[in-house]
């Protein structure tokens, strides 16, 4: 019997380090080229969008480390530092969508930015489904948070292409930054609970 579990534990750890290597490549894929339509689009929003892909990616990495034989780390610290985060995110987003408004900037239309946001939009749901589902069976907190994360990222993804979709419709200035704007309350409501220890309902 203790054999048995000790296979199921092996296999659901390999779950989780395939999952979360397929996250780390993902996000650093997203990052990167959202990062890069940013900077050539002079867009808030996509700025936001690819700095959530970036805590994202480090958010993957300490899950990889919470479930590391010699670098385990506590529930509540991975609890904290994942809210943490989140609540980093959240303030470089609002900072950035005001900048943007307050220099009166109309971004430039981004094909690039509205694939990535499109594809992300696809892909973030299934893995937060998933991650979700493994947090809950393996009493994982550190990645249920990073479940949320993924569902917030998913969320930012569908804001993002909206305000690049009517900017490059109807080249709207403000509608860029103001997208960016709405992800907030998101964000900091997402910090709120994983910073508590409330990513699911796995305790």
């Amino acid at each position: 019997m203790l054999a048995r579990t000790k296979v199921d534990g092996d296999g659901l750890r390999r779950q989780l380090i395939q999952l979360q290597s397929f996250t780390l490549a993902w996000m650093l894929a997203e990052c990167g080229l959202s990062l890069l339509a940013a900077v050539h689009a002079r867009s808030a929003v996509l700025l936001a969008f690819g700095s959530d892909s970036l805590v994202e990616l480090l958010s993957a990495v300490l899950v990889l480390l919470s479930v590391s034989r010699r670098l385990g780390l506590g529930q509540r610290t991975m609890d904290r530092a994942a809210g943490g985060l989140l609540y980093l995110l959240a303030a470089l987003v609002a900072a950035t969508a005001a900048l943007e408004l307050y220099w009166h900037r109309t971004p430039e239309s981004s094909p690039l930015g509205i694939a990535v946001a499109l594809a992300a939009l696809c892909v973030m749901p299934v893995l937060a489904w998933r991650k979700r589902r493994l947090g809950v069976t393996m009493q994982n907190a550190a990645l249920a948070a990073d479940a949320a994360q993924s569902a917030a990222c998913a969320y930012l993804a569908a804001i993002t292409l909206v305000g690049l979709a009517m900017n490059s419709a109807f080249h709207i200035g403000w509608v860029d930054p103001v997208a960016a704007l709405v992800a907030v309350p998101l964000l900091l409501r997402e910090a709120h609970r994983t910073w508590r220890g409330d990513g699911c309902q796995c305790h």
